[in-house]
């Protein structure tokens, strides 16, 4: 779970933007991010719904554009969202369990891209994949210099 700085979503522009400050995303042109919020969608979350589940199959990303969220591991408050934060990017690509709740506090809307709709894209992008595997292989590094320290 990770947040970029957030300004009012008014309209694709601003998705656009604020889906290029997404880590997974950032290095990627324009045309490819139009590429990626075409498999999106915007979602609504009344307050108290599970947004997703611990131990649930992981099925996607969602970026909170309006609401208050709460992650739980165990039971346990860990974070709380807001507009901006994300969760759920590497879920795009190995479906993984979760490894945490998030519950809306509030009536929460998302920008969402299920797994389903975003493997096909990186067949047709091929650009974005090895964009997308760059950065895995950035944070590999990363987990793998903070494990030895």
């Amino acid at each position: 779970m990770a947040s970029v700085e957030f300004t009012a979503v008014a309209g694709r522009d601003d998705l656009l933007e604020l889906l290029g400050r997404v880590p997974l995303f950032e290095d990627l042109s324009k045309k490819e991010l139009n590429a990626v919020l075409r498999s999106a969608e915007e979602v609504s979350h009344p307050k108290g719904k599970e947004v997703v589940k611990e131990g649930g199959g992981g099925a996607g990303f969602h970026l909170i554009l309006d609401g208050e969220a709460t992650v739980l591991q165990s039971g346990r408050v860990r974070h709380r969202m807001g507009p901006g934060e994300f969760f759920g990017e590497i879920a795009l690509l190995d479906g993984g369990p979760r490894s945490a709740t998030v519950r809306a506090d509030t009536p929460v809307r998302t920008l969402s891209i299920t797994a389903w709709n975003f493997k096909p894209l990186l067949v047709e992008h091929p650009a974005i994949a090895q964009k997308l595997l760059v950065e895995l292989c950035r944070r590999l590094r990363a987990a793998e210099e903070a494990a030895h320290f």
